[in-house]
């Protein structure tokens, strides 16, 4: 099985298995950042009106 495998080779297996370990959290913390601003911002969405959209829309083309 492993018994044929060096010290090294099982340092380098567990640096491995944290690294990949790390990545895997902090891709969880991340898409939970993601959905944290997604929700709070879904109400500020909801809150805008469509005249301060085309208001500063047309200031910028016209500038």
């Amino acid at each position: 099985m492993m018994a044929g495998r060096g010290p090294q080779s099982f340092k380098k297996r567990q640096k491995e298995q944290q690294r990949k370990e790390k990545q895997q959290q902090k891709l969880a913390k991340r898409l939970e950042r993601k959905r944290q601003t997604q929700v709070s911002l879904e109400p500020e969405q909801v809150s805008l009106e469509p005249e301060e959209l085309g208001s500063t829309v047309g200031e910028t083309k016209q500038a």
